[in-house]
Parts: C-alpha cells; structure tokens; sequence
C-alpha cells in the first residue's frame, strides 16, 4: 500500500545530559519516514527554505523516501527548534522556535501522490492537515496527530480533522487535555466519540494504549538502557505503526496491536543516540531481532 506523511521538516539543536547537537535534521515527518520507510517506501511532503542543507536532502534521498513532495521554497528559511531535556530525560525545555516557512502557506501535493492508500498527518495547524487531506482521493486509512497548542488555540478546527480521521495517536498529557478526562483510559474513550475508529495513547517510559470499541489494549515500553536524545521517538513510533500496517495492508484491532510492537521498537532506537545517528544505520533484520526479543520477554506460562 501507498504510503504517504505531512508534517514538519527542521532543523534542530537538541541539549541532554549525554551531550549537545547542534544544526541536525529533525522534523515530526522526518522521524516518521525513517521508520515507516523500514516496511514499505514512503511519500514525504513538507516543505523548507532555500537554507535547508544539501546533505539532509541527500539523507533522505539515500533512504525509501519519495521526495517529489519536498517543496524547497525560495527566499523562506527552515522551520527550527532548539530543546534541553533535564537530567530526567521525560522532562524537555523548548528554548527557542523559529516557525518560518511553517508559518507560511503549506506544501503542495504532487499529482501522482493522490492515490495514496494511507495517509498520517503528523502534527501540524489542523487546516492545514485537511487542505492536504482533500488532495488525496480516496485513502483506505488516515491517522493523524496533534499537540498542546491546537488544542489550546485551534480546539474546534482540531475537532473538525478528528471528525474526518479513522485514527489519532496522541500522548497521554493531549489526550487529557483534550477531553478534560484525568484518566487515561477514559480519555481515551472519549476521544473516540470525537470520530476516529481507534486511538493510541502514548505514555512514554510507560509504553502505549490502544483504544477501541472492544476495549482497551495496553503494551509496554521496550526497556531501554540508554536514551540520550528523545526527540523524535513520538513520530518513530507512529511511523512504525503506520509502517507495518501499510505492509500487511490490514487495520484491524489485532493488526494495530501487532503494529504498535513495531512501533515501540522503532521509537527505543531512536532515543538511543541524537538525531537519527541511530535510525540511518538501521537494517529491517535489526528491527526483527528487537521485536523477537520484545515479544519473548512479553510471553509467560502458567
């Protein structure tokens, strides 16, 4: 299946206790691609300024990566974010943002993109995420993500995309303020009365929860020793997920739960170094021996 991805191009200076990168390639869709590109190619479509750096361009065009939807825009500049995680690496300051050329118009959609079978529409303006939902004729499965400030600035046009998703991956923090529920299972519910066939929670160190009329699912997180730098490991995650079922061409309940295995380990390879140093060198026969393991260590008998 056709898979496709929207959201931010950047670039990114991250500070950890393990150190400092500066003036690396990051991005909500860049985290995304390098993960779901691992199960089946992936069409990116984003947009950056004529100060994007050759070589990010030649990192992801040495992967599964699509790049006809890479807009690089003249005289705008690249979206950039500078972030310090505390000594408790769950905890992450934003120091600095410079919008730029994502606070101007979006991307636009190549032609040949349309028929696209899955779509994921990784956080950004909730418009803007519908605008390039009518570009796509007929998706068999869309899932998209949100954050804090839209749904503090932009509630009633993020429940406008939520009304035309079949899915919505959001971590445990949106989820609560979104629905007002403290719970996390409940949330979770409620948020399914907003439109999307199911949800996944995320929860960090405390893995994830699928949500869907039958019920609650929750997995763990992979038990990581080393997390340097856990920028990105939301999107790993979602790419993942939305790698494998674009592979097994499936969305059911069983699918998604088997999906979101492969989406934890996406996301505990990508905590383990900054930037995506770790996921560049990443093999499909890698991520195969991890889930092996995660699963083995998930099995008991009686």
């Amino acid at each position: 299946m056709q898979l496709l991805v929207t959201g931010s191009i950047g670039i990114d200076t991250v500070i950890s206790p393990y150190g400092q990168a500066d003036g690396v390639l990051g991005g909500s869709a860049v985290y995304f691609a390098f993960a779901a590109c691992q199960y089946v190619p992936v069409r990116l479509v984003g947009v950056v300024g004529e100060d994007f750096p050759a070589e990010f361009k030649q990192t992801l065009a040495s992967k599964n990566i699509d790049l006809a939807g890479l807009e690089e825009r003249a005289g705008s500049k690249t979206f950039r974010w500078t972030g310090k995680y505390q000594d408790d690496v769950n905890k992450r300051d934003t120091l600095s943002v410079d919008l730029n050329v994502l606070g101007e118009h979006g991307p636009s959609v190549p032609a040949s993109f349309a028929d696209s079978d899955i779509v994921f529409l990784a956080n950004s303006h909730p418009a803007l995420q519908r605008e390039l939902l009518s570009k796509i004729t007929k998706p068999k499965l869309v899932v998209c993500d949100t954050m804090d400030l839209w749904i503090n600035i932009e509630k009633e046009s993020l429940l406008e995309t939520l009304r035309m998703v079949n899915g919505l991956i959001i971590n445990d923090a949106e989820a609560q303020m979104l629905t007002d529920k403290l719970n996390v299972v409940e949330a979770g519910e409620a948020l399914l009365t907003l439109g999307p066939d199911f949800v996944i929670v995320k929860k960090g160190e405390h893995g994830a929860l699928l949500l869907t009329k039958e019920g609650p699912i929750a997995i763990p997180a992979f038990p990581s020793k080393e997390v340097r730098d856990p920028t990105g490991a939301g999107d790993s995650f979602a790419g993942g997920v939305l790698g494998y079922l674009a592979e097994q061409g499936r969305f059911d309940r069983d699918t998604i739960r088997r999906a979101m295995v492969h989406g934890t380990v996406a996301a505990s390879f990508t905590i383990e170094d900054f930037s995506l140093r770790r996921v560049e060198k990443l093999g499909r026969d890698e991520i195969n021996q991890r889930v092996d393991g995660y699963i083995n260590m998930l099995q008991f008998n009686d």
